[in-house]
């Protein structure tokens, strides 16, 4: 028991230490708001695409796709989708739009600015291809499906699909890994001074990551709705990950895409969320809140994922 506990906090303490100083940074005015974006920009433009392209460039790819990997993330992710949207409209009395974006919150998980450093600290090199792999998926079927309850319920319009469709082609988190598969397929690998500055900039992803994680909960702060912040928060830290890990017991896969899953799943809510609130001019003071509250809460109930992944 005391060992499986230092080996959690040794993950976890140095992830959050990390998000915890950049939020004391923006607090005390060291980090200036304009700052904050471009550090974010850098991270999602740059660093991270550059990780991506790394590691899956230089890993070695599964020649079958684990099928029960991905029927396990997602119908988790779809399921509580569905739930957030109808205790939206029944419980809570909010419109269509709105009702989406809960469920967008309580499904879409922080994958890049918190999942990246937290998963790749749990399980290595060895989580690194089937995160980015499910990265790859996760980000256009979330944002797709979206899109399509929000605007559907008004009728599509050929404008709507062209906006989406550059939203996805022109994401540098896509690019690096359709970037990365191709270096893989035809065996492109970087070396000399090229490889050394690629892996400089790989090697700040993480930290700057959390650090930019830390500058956006300054920001977003919590905007109110904290009963429903509250229950989306349980959906997303919870009880999305109860049903990943649930079937990753019964649907085949290799241990550690099973564990990935079931942490990609424990995430907090995405900062997607609060942006495509912005967009619809929806539940923006709840997308606000969910990220903020998930992010705080993260700590443990992710400790608590971790554990039962250790114990199992």
């Amino acid at each position: 028991m005391t060992a499986i506990l230092a080996s959690i906090a040794i993950i976890i303490f140095p992830v959050f230490g990390i998000v915890a100083l950049g939020f004391v940074a923006a607090k005390g005015g060291l980090i200036s708001d304009k700052a904050s974006d471009g550090l974010a920009e850098y991270v999602f433009g740059l660093a991270v695409p550059i990780l991506i392209f790394k590691t899956l460039s230089e890993s070695r790819l599964p020649e079958a796709q684990p099928w029960g990997y991905w029927i396990a993330y997602f119908a988790g992710a779809f399921i509580v989708f569905g739930l957030a949207m109808v205790m939206a409209r029944k419980v809570f009395h909010r419109g269509h739009a709105e009702a989406v974006i809960h469920g967008f919150a309580a499904g879409q998980a922080n994958t890049v600015f918190l999942g990246v450093p937290l998963i790749l600290q749990a399980y290595g090199e060895e989580g690194a291809v089937p995160l980015f792999l499910l990265i790859a998926i996760h980000l256009p079927v979330m944002l797709v499906a979206a899109t399509l309850l929000v605007e559907g319920n008004a009728g599509l319009s050929l404008r709507t699909l062209k906006r989406l469709g550059r939203t996805l082609a022109l994401n540098p988190i896509l690019i690096g890994i359709y970037a990365g598969a191709l270096g893989r397929i035809f065996d492109i690998q970087t070396s000399g001074a090229i490889k050394q500055m690629l892996d400089l900039v790989a090697a700040s992803a993480s930290p700057c990551a959390l650090i930019s994680l830390g500058l956006a909960l300054n920001r977003y702060g919590l905007a109110g709705e904290f009963k429903v912040s509250a229950f989306i928060t349980a959906m997303k830290l919870l009880v999305h990950p109860a049903l990943v890990f649930a079937l990753v017991q019964v649907l085949p896969m290799p241990p550690v895409w099973a564990g990935v899953a079931v942490l990609f799943a424990a995430m907090p809510c995405g900062i997607n969320a609060y942006l495509l609130a912005q967009r619809y001019g929806a539940g923006v003071k709840v997308a606000s809140s969910a990220v903020s509250l998930s992010t705080a809460i993260g700590m443990l109930t992710i400790a608590f994922w971790l554990y039962v992944l250790d114990a199992g």
